[in-house]
């Protein structure tokens, strides 16, 4: 069965994930992302605390594209170490999930 996730991807800049989120996209390691403008992060970062306004990509696909998917994210990211984090889908409705499975890469 197959096993669906939403990653969750903040950047700097909502050019920065447009462009991220095309590329996933376009290469199938995604269904969908949304892209959540003007959120604030507080975070310690390299010994010092941070507060910054950053963008929040929310990611839909599946689990086995996980890996795939964050190695691409890494290439495109500014940051050095861009915050990608996989939560699971419990449960969607069946019409979604099979648009979520049809949409994605299949021969990774």
């Amino acid at each position: 069965m197959t096993e669906y996730i939403v990653v969750l991807i903040t950047a700097s800049k909502e050019e920065e994930a447009v462009n991220i989120a095309k590329e996933i996209v376009g290469a199938k390691l995604a269904g969908c992302v949304n892209i959540i403008k003007d959120i604030r992060s507080i975070y310690n970062w390299q010994g010092r605390m941070e507060d910054e306004n950053e963008v929040l990509m929310i990611v839909k696909t599946r689990r086995d594209l996980f890996r795939n998917l964050a190695e691409k994210v890494k290439g495109l990211h500014s940051y050095s170490v861009p915050e990608i984090i996989a939560l699971p889908i419990i449960e969607g409705s069946r019409g979604y999930l099979k648009w979520l499975e049809d949409e994605t890469a299949t021969d990774i």
